[in-house]
């Protein structure tokens, strides 16, 4: 088959011969052939760019081609990585870097490629044993004392894909200036030749067990409230790791903690990248806690909490009065996380002042307004939890980390890892339910005492798709006229305050005054309403769409009116959705 002749972009054609013509395997040469011949479109998919290192990473579909995930596209990003963390360090006498992989199908063979890479530049390579979750490797880089670590993990992708997250020295997701500084050093490296892949096998050093207990040590101190545990130790506890690396260290520090009924769901236990018993390893998605909510059904448990792939995420389901399982969303476990972390803190007289905690903007402002009552400084940060990290680092030896989150079910305790952490998550969601029942309550019932402490706060997310250039033109187009013409009220409800993150702008309409929002910046609008409700408009960065964020909030009377005022907080959604012309 003539691929010159195939009806493909010629930059597939291009990129597919140079692959042919090059040093590489032939079991890839082959997969060329046959895609020529028989999928000239796969081949086109597979060829027709090369796969973006973006900001976070790498991210994709596995399979052969440079616009897919597999050991060549994982190799070169590493040469650009090494390449950037020495110019960066060139005065270091050595430099080293941390290696860790998830469950997913090809995760250690990227993982052994990238440690073969960075040692056969000279890099000290600390490459874990086997699969370890997303926080234990930011760990590792800084307990190891790393310029560098790479995690890799499709997340909670489906099955087909796989992903390669890069670390900066201080164990987070690369921020501004290394993030776009490091994808120019990426986009050099054009081919095989320009990598180097043998020669330092001396400086790789295998890790595990002796890291995995300082790490769970290190994850026990967040404990608030241990005599607590001891009394209800033997609450029951359902935990899924959605065949993922959870199964390797949540169980045990649960144990360690004190916790002795721990019911994991077994079909969900062994670690496999085809995630074989759900459509999805995601945790906020209803059909991946299906399996851990039947077992509390059966077993009649107290709480249920999953993990996704690579452990850093964390879903929860509660049991409401009727008996019934209801799944949390990320705002209403970050609350009540924080308003356990906020209650202990105040009755053990362990606040100074000086502490602070962090969500991202597009968050409920429930978890603020719990930190903000108690004296806690709330900081808002953009999406993506690598901001998050980035506020410790800033405010570092000034302030005082406690806490941090976002709705998308990443949370984060304590500053000894710089990244979302479900290890720690799930550990302190253990201790609230337990402090839940030494209060004769569920962790329902905590949820719905804070809604009528602090008001019935609901969120919900509208995703409005316009492909194409045209679509994109159109994208643009919308948030151009909501700046030029901002909305007075929204359903009936006065606009008083708007906050631009493009011109780092917040104006209060009420008196005037305009303050400067220091932030990176973004193309985000928010606008927040006289009672309370806020509506983000955020362009998504990788997809043709724009996305509507609302948080609204009323008031919960009475522990009976959950359902009611959850039923008229969700009607009021809809509402605001028409008023803007979404619906």
């Amino acid at each position: 088959m003539d691929i010159t002749k195939l009806n493909i972009d010629d930059s597939a054609k291009q990129n597919a011969l140079a692959w042919l013509e090059g040093d590489y395997d032939e079991a890839t040469k082959q997969a060329i052939r046959d895609m020529a011949e028989h999928d000239p479109q796969e081949l086109n998919e597979s060829f027709y760019r090369h796969l973006e290192f973006g900001t976070g990473g790498l991210r994709g579909i596995m399979g052969v081609g440079t616009n897919r995930m597999n050991r060549y596209t994982v190799a070169m990003a590493t040469q650009g990585l090494a390449n950037y963390v020495r110019q960066q360090f060139s005065g270091e006498p050595e430099l080293r870097a941390a290696i860790s992989h998830d469950s997913r199908n090809h995760s250690r063979e990227f993982a052994e490629i990238t440690a073969a890479v960075l040692a056969a530049n000279g890099f000290k390579v600390y490459l874990f044993d086997g699969m370890r979750p997303t926080p234990e490797l930011s760990f590792a880089v800084r307990h190891y004392h790393c310029h560098t670590g790479v995690m890799l993990t499709a997340s909670h992708n489906p099955k087909e894909y796989n992903g390669y997250k890069a670390y900066w020295s201080d164990g987070c997701q690369l921020t501004a200036p290394h993030d776009t500084a490091v994808i120019d050093e990426v986009l050099k490296i054009k081919h095989m030749g320009d990598v180097r892949m043998t020669g330092g096998e001396q400086n790789i050093i295998t890790i595990g067990e002796e890291l995995d207990q300082i790490y769970l040590d290190r994850v026990a101190q967040n404990s608030l409230n241990p005599d607590l545990i001891k009394k209800h130790h033997d609450i029951k506890i359902v935990y899924t790791p959605l065949h993922g690396t959870g199964i390797v260290l949540i169980p045990r520090m649960l144990k360690q903690l004190g916790f002795t009924n721990v019911n994991v769901v077994e079909a969900q236990a062994v670690p496999d990248g085809n995630f074989p018993t759900t459509p999805s390893p995601n945790p906020e998605e209803k059909p991946a806690m299906r399996m851990a909510v039947e077992l509390a059904q059966q077993i009649d448990a107290d709480i249920v909490f999953a993990s996704d792939p690579d452990a850093d995420r964390v879903g929860v389901a509660v049991k409401r009065p009727d008996g019934e399982w209801m799944l949390l969303n990320g705002n209403q476990t970050m609350s009540v996380l924080f308003y356990y972390i906020v209650r202990q803190w105040q009755e053990k007289q362990m606040l100074t002042g000086n502490e602070f905690m962090v969500k991202t903007i597009v968050t409920s402002e429930l978890p603020a307004d719990i930190a903000t009552r108690a004296g806690i400084k709330i900081y808002d940060v953009l999406t993506g939890f690598k901001f998050i990290a980035g506020k410790i680092r800033e405010l570092e030896g000034l302030e005082s980390f406690i806490a941090g989150g976002e709705e998308s079910y990443g949370y984060m305790i304590g500053d000894f890892v710089r990244d979302k952490d479900a290890v720690s998550a799930c550990s302190m969601i253990a201790e609230i339910a337990a402090w839940a029942a030494e209060q004769g309550k569920t962790f329902f019932d905590l949820l719905v005492d804070i809604y009528k402490q602090y008001g019935f706060y609901k969120e919900g997310l509208l995703s409005v798709v316009r492909k194409g250039k045209s679509g994109a033109e159109e994208i643009q187009e919308m948030m151009r006229q909501y700046r030029a013409n901002p909305p007075r009220d929204i359903d009936g409800d006065q606009v008083v305050c708007i906050k631009d993150y493009q011109l780092h702008e917040s104006r209060d309409l009420l008196t005037g005054r305009t303050e400067h929002l220091d932030l990176p910046t973004s193309n985000v609008l928010q606008f927040y309403t006289a009672s309370g409700n806020k509506i983000t408009v955020r362009p998504s960065g990788t997809e043709p769409k724009i996305k509507f964020y609302f948080s609204v909030k009323g008031e919960l009377c009475c522990s009976e009116c959950f359902d009611a005022t959850n039923t008229a907080l969700d009607t009021k959604i809809e509402s605001i959705q028409v008023s803007m012309g979404l619906k």
